[in-house]
């Protein structure tokens, strides 16, 4: 069964339950913070929102909840398919890159951010957002916080602000491996990486992490983070995202290198 495939992410998931893991929503853990056994599972859905469909639907046929965020590009932002997601019984959220569409401007992105979320809020009552790292822009898009408030929109959690990940462990496909941290540059938990890296906590399979669970020693709260675009049964599509994925991890590499 090959990594990356929507059959492998099934048995990832089922695995997880079997091994006692309760899933939650970004939104329930903002709301109250999971404490035993749990994963906040979240998607970034940067581009191919088939695939994110397609993720929904195993998710719903195992009972799991997850949340979804959506970036405002037309390969992200597909209406059915956003409608059919928070109609199987996901959350919604805004995949916000603002500060990269408004050119550092951080009063248009402002005004743009709030277009957007009230255009995803017809789906959903959106109540939390996340950042689109953007590896190749020279914005951090989450430097527009530090000009005003996201709470005064109604959002209670921003993972990369509202999540303590000294307590929850970050487990993410960034770059199409789960130790990709190392070629990200954004997508990745500042100070705590090399930090887990230390005590031997890397995956870098699927099947290291289903491992892990099956012998006990994966972390017992975690968020994870796919990227639903890296995820298909089709072998051709499979093949294309390998090799592209390769091309990017190559440019990101010589990216975090430069900024060392």
């Amino acid at each position: 069964m090959k990594d990356f495939s929507l059959k492998k992410y099934a048995l990832l998931l089922q695995t997880l339950k079997n091994k006692g893991y309760v899933f939650y929503t970004f939104e329930q853990a903002c709301e109250k913070m999971p404490e035993g056994k749990s994963v906040i599972l979240r998607h970034d859905v940067d581009l191919k929102a088939e695939n994110s469909l397609a993720t929904a639907l195993i998710e719903k046929g195992l009972s799991i909840n997850a949340s979804y965020y959506f970036r405002v590009v037309p390969q992200s932002d597909k209406p059915e398919i956003i409608k059919k997601i928070a109609e199987a019984g996901h959350e919604i959220g805004y995949h916000y890159e603002d500060m990269t569409i408004a050119a550092g401007n951080y009063v248009e992105a402002y005004e743009h951010f709030k277009k957007y979320l009230a255009y995803f809020r017809t789906y959903y009552p959106v109540k939390t957002i996340c950042m689109h790292g953007s590896p190749k822009s020279a914005y951090d898009g989450k430097d527009l916080w530090k000009h005003y408030n996201y709470r005064d929109l109604g959002i209670i959690g921003e993972p990369y602000f509202d999540m303590d990940f000294s307590k929850f462990f970050y487990l993410t496909d960034t770059g199409r491996r789960w130790d990709g941290y190392k070629v990200s540059v954004r997508d990745k938990v500042e100070g705590y990486s090399d930090l887990w890296a230390e005590q031997g906590l890397t995956y870098h399979s699927t099947d290291d992490i289903i491992a892990a669970a099956e012998n006990g020693t994966l972390p017992e709260r975690f968020m994870m983070v796919t990227h639903p675009q890296r995820w298909t049964d089709n072998a051709v599509e499979w093949c294309k995202e390998l090799i592209m994925q390769n091309l990017k991890n190559a440019v990101k590499f010589f990216i975090v290198r430069r900024q060392k």
